[in-house]
Order: C-alpha cells, then sequence, then structure tokens
C-alpha cells in the first residue's frame, strides 16, 4: 500500500474526532440528565426529549446531507476543454472562458475581471461556488468546511446548519436552566453527596460552556443569513461587473430569509430542505456605490465585529470566574 494512500486513510478517520466527541457529549448529556438527575420529573423529560430529537436530527442531516455540485453546464466541451490545456497565454485562455460562459447565468468575476475557473475539477465556477480543499470539489454556495460536522457547508444543508446551531443552543440552555437549581443547593451546602453530584454539576459546567461558544457563531451567521452572504463573502466581497459589492445578493431582509429557508413558514423550524433555488443562480442587486459610500461601509463592518468581540469576551470572563468559583468551593 502506497504511503500516500495510508496517509489519505489516516486524515479521513482523523476527520471523524470531532464529530465523535460530539457524538459522545451528547450521548454523556443525555444519560445525565435522564437518568442520573430527572428519572421522576416529567414534564423534564418531555420537553427535554423533544429537544433532543430536533438537535440530533438537525445535526444528522448537516454530517450526511452531500454537498451541491455545479451541474454538467458548466463544465467546459471536451474541444473547449482541450483548446484551453493548449493555450499557454492567460489571455487566450480566458477567451475561451468567455465564449463558454456567455449563455450561463454568472454575474461575478475575480479580482481582476476574469472568468471563475476552476483547474481542478475543470468547470466554470457559478455565482458564489468556491472549490473545498478538505473535499476536493466544488462546492455551490459554498460557506465553510466544518471540522464538527465532518462536511462542507454550502446550498444544500446551510439550513441544517443554522437549525443545529439554533437547537444545539436552546438544548443547553435548557439543560443549564433546569440544572441551575442543583447548582445552586451544592452552593449552597444543600445538595446531598450522591453517585448523580459529579455528573449534575459537570454537565451544568459543560451546558453553558457550549451554550456561551454557540451563541456567538449562531448570533454572526443570523447577521449573515440577513444579509445574504456566506462566511467566505464577509471575508472577501464577490466582485460584480460594478467591481466588489459585499451586499450584491442582499434582496432586503425579509427576502433572504427566504431565500435559505423557503417561502413556506412551516416548514422553517423544520430540518428538512426548503431553500430557494437550485444553487448555480441567484438573484442580485447590482448596486454601483460610490467611494464615500463605500468608506463608510467598510469602517461599520470592523466595528460591528470588535461590537461582537466584546460581547463574548464578557460572556467568557463570567464563565471563567463561575468555574475558578466552583474550583475554590471543591478546595
Amino acid at each position: 500500500m502506497a504511503p500516500s494512500h495510508v496517509l489519505k486513510c489516516c486524515q479521513r478517520v482523523l476527520a471523524w474526532v470531532p464529530v465523535v466527541f460530539i457524538a459522545l457529549v451528547v450521548a454523556w448529556s443525555y444519560y445525565a440528565y435522564v437518568v442520573e438527575l430527572c428519572a421522576c420529573e416529567f414534564v423534564y423529560l418531555v420537553v427535554f426529549h423533544l429537544s433532543f430529537v430536533i438537535f440530533v436530527w438537525s445535526y444528522w442531516k448537516t454530517i450526511f446531507t452531500s454537498p451541491a455540485s455545479p451541474s454538467d453546464e458548466f463544465c467546459l466541451s471536451k474541444s473547449d476543454k482541450e483548446q484551453y490545456e493548449r493555450e499557454e497565454r492567460p489571455e487566450s485562455q480566458q477567451d475561451i472562458l468567455r465564449r463558454a460562459a456567455k449563455d450561463l447565468p454568472i454575474y461575478t468575476t475575480t479580482a481582476s475581471r476574469a472568468i471563475r475557473y476552476c483547474d481542478r475539477c475543470q468547470l466554470i465556477k457559478p455565482d458564489r461556488c468556491h472549490h473545498c480543499s478538505a473535499c476536493d470539489l466544488c462546492i455551490l454556495k459554498m460557506d465553510h468546511h466544518c471540522p464538527w460536522v465532518n462536511n462542507c457547508v454550502g446550498f444544500s444543508n446551510y439550513k441544517f446548519f443554522l437549525l443545529f446551531l439554533l437547537y444545539s443552543l436552546l438544548y443547553c440552555l435548557f439543560v443549564a436552566a433546569t440544572v441551575l437549581q442543583y447548582f445552586i443547593k451544592f452552593w449552597t451546602n444543600d445538595l446531598p453527596d450522591s453517585h448523580a453530584k459529579f455528573h449534575v454539576l459537570f454537565l451544568f459546567f459543560v451546558a453553558a460552556m457550549f451554550f456561551i461558544s454557540i451563541l456567538s457563531l449562531f448570533s454572526y451567521h443570523c447577521w449573515l443569513v440577513s444579509k445574504n452572504r456566506s462566511t467566505i463573502e464577509a471575508f472577501r466581497a464577490p466582485t460584480f461587473r460594478n467591481g466588489p459589492d459585499k451586499n450584491g445578493f442582499s434582496l432586503g431582509c425579509s427576502k433572504n430569509l427566504k431565500e435559505v429557508f423557503g417561502d413556506e413558514k412551516k416548514y422553517w423550524f423544520l430540518p428538512v430542505f426548503t431553500s430557494l433555488g437550485d444553487g448555480c443562480n441567484f438573484p442580485t442587486r447590482l448596486v454601483i456605490m460610490d467611494p464615500e459610500q463605500l468608506t463608510v461601509s467598510s469602517q461599520n463592518e470592523p466595528a460591528k465585529r470588535y461590537l461582537v468581540s466584546a460581547i463574548y469576551l464578557v460572556f467568557l470572563c463570567f464563565y471563567l470566574y463561575l468555574i475558578s468559583s466552583f474550583i475554590w468551593r471543591i478546595k
């Protein structure tokens, strides 16, 4: 067996480590909550199982929904491909790509105004499509490659990813809130020593830690959805014929939500695919921004990011204070 093949096998196995870690934490939280904490609390158990099922369902869909790739119409014909490979001058190669792309629904280009082409997949990239080095595929409306789901988050599973964040947030909040009374009893030395003591206390800290971590990520993605941007587009604005424009795909908050969640609101909070479009063609709002507007916009973006970071830092400091106090109480 070739060393490179062994290395790839090891990489595939290691890529599942974060997913297995999350699965083990979730399984342990189920045991700690259901068996050790509230075996007799019927209402808690009903709400817990509802949140647990919808959370696991969303997580499963995010992991096992295959990322969508461009259709065959974006691939070069055999003659164009041969001609493209023979040409050595970039200008001549771009002429071939322009002819091939003239009937395709493409509005974005590279920063140098060239046709976006993937040499690895040998296809013209649709708008918002990017090549993922981890998946070795061009992914439609790629947002990012997430190690916690061992999958690319893009057009086919972005809704599932958002619901996964939402329901994991609610799951952690519910667990932390219902365990809080036992944590207070421990704090006031009213909690009797038992086998469940460790699980109850550790469950509160794990739930609080994940809640704080996920809150910032979920808030950021809610903001991205309201602006109809991907994570990649938030850091590098797509280039249209009129130049770079971060809001080029924004249609207004209401329509932006429907782009991801669909027209029928009754399906918005279910992990079933309802996103609009085919992932290759997106409605655009081509706006020519004057230099003054562009400057103001670019100045406001860092300020918003700093504000979110400051809020997250406050939550983190409060959590560290709780942990240090907890350790001091044990001593």
